[in-house]
């Protein structure tokens, strides 16, 4: 029987390892294969990042392992120093190993910290594939709800709700806010997350280099109906887009203020929806805080506040402050009515386009502090055809 037992005991140390197997078929490395060429270069920045630091920790958990066991005290051809306290080479390897890791790794995140910005441009649709001049981003605006997404195309002047359409190869300017608390715009396919704020807007850049389905959704908790704020994400080439939206051009619904106010209410797992038509200002009154009407936009109040207020002429120009209960709340008088600002002279605000990006820099990052070359080779250096050196001073 022991025998019998020895025969299988080898396969019986594999057991172990072959029940975790299940719980990694769950797992999905989009983040790590993902389909854009922002994400891809975050992914890659992840890979490279955790293999400069295996470059340390998996020797000194091996020679952990190895003093154990090569010092241990019943080892008797050790050798034994109780008085050896110094070693000028381990000291320079202790400390040379792991500084020029830290040195690798800032520099490393100093250039990915730039490249990577989600307000920059982008300069390129794949690896050695620029953006040409002539091509425009798509404008998407998004705004998180409670608890989805809505999506405003102004381009193409129609709307969705729960599900996003782009096309591939095409880079996509997201401007995104938020209608009431703070979310995470989060598509692990396209690019990284960033946060989708009330009376605040964020922009993300990305770009699909290849077509598919996929999922994006809140990566900040928001209430009851986080878990189901997710959206449909699909990348399509040129002519599938174009069908897309003139699909959503038949939906027939408009969103207006009024439908707006009534989708911005808390909702949970929301089915997609398509509106054939969007009021042009709407995503700039969600930004200002003033979609209901006659609620004084942000930048109206600003405007006010840079111009020294509304002084003496606005005094009565205010309406009643009306409750839910019968006196102001905090305060133990019924005399004194609370009131707020009914109207003030101000422009009217205009539909406003995306924020012009300034053409991406194409040279080469330099360091803070120092300066490229403006002015030219001296006359010594250019006989010689040398080149200047980015952030070098030319003698």
């Amino acid at each position: 029987m022991s025998a019998h037992l020895a025969r299988f005991r080898p396969g019986m140390r594999l057991l172990p390892l072959l029940t975790v197997l299940p719980l990694l078929a769950g797992c999905d490395m989009v983040v790590l294969d993902p389909a854009g060429d922002v994400a891809r270069q975050q992914g890659n920045l992840i890979v490279i990042s955790t293999v400069l630091m295996l470059l340390i920790i998996v020797p000194v958990m091996a020679l952990t392992v190895f003093f154990a066991w090569r010092y241990r005290a019943a080892n008797s051809e050790a050798t034994y120093k109780p008085d050896w306290d110094h070693s000028t080479q381990l000291e320079l390897v202790i400390w040379a190993a792991p500084l020029l890791i830290i040195i690798c790794l800032g520099a490393l995140t100093w250039v990915a910290t730039h490249l990577l910005d989600p307000y920059r441009p982008l300069t390129r649709t794949a690896a050695g594939v620029p953006v040409a001049a002539e091509v425009k981003p798509l404008e998407v605006n998004v705004v998180a709800l409670d608890w989805k997404w809505l999506f405003i195309y102004p381009e193409q002047g129609i709307a969705t709700v729960n599900e996003l359409a782009v096309p591939v190869d095409r880079p996509i300017q997201f401007r995104i806010s938020a209608s009431s608390v703070m979310n995470s715009f989060y598509i692990p396919a396209l690019a990284g997350q960033i946060y989708a704020m009330p009376g605040m807007e964020t922009r993300l850049h990305g770009v699909f280099n290849h077509e598919g389905d996929f999922t994006g959704f809140s990566a900040n908790y928001s209430g009851a109906g986080f878990s189901n704020m997710r959206f449909a994400v699909k990348s399509l080439s040129a002519d599938g887009f174009a069908r897309w939206a003139d699909g959503a051009r038949g939906a027939g619904q408009s969103l207006d203020r009024a439908a707006y106010l009534k989708l911005e209410r808390p909702s949970e797992k929301e089915p997609v929806q398509r509106f054939a038509s969007v009021d042009p200002a709407l995503f700039d009154a969600v930004v200002n805080l003033c979609v209901e009407p006659g609620k004084m936009c942000m930048h109206d109040m600003m405007s006010i506040d840079a111009k020294g207020g509304l002084g003496m002429a606005g005094v009565y120009n205010v309406r009643d402050l009306a409750y839910d209960k019968f006196a102001a709340r905090g305060s133990a008088s019924t005399t004194l009515k609370p009131r707020y600002v009914a109207a003030a002279c101000a422009v009217p605000m205009a539909p406003s386009k995306a924020p012009v990006d300034r053409p991406a820099d194409l040279a080469p990052l330099t360091g803070a502090g120092l300066s490229r070359p403006s002015r030219p080779l001296a006359p010594e250096r250019t006989a010689r055809n040398e080149t200047p050196i980015p952030g070098r001073p030319l003698i």
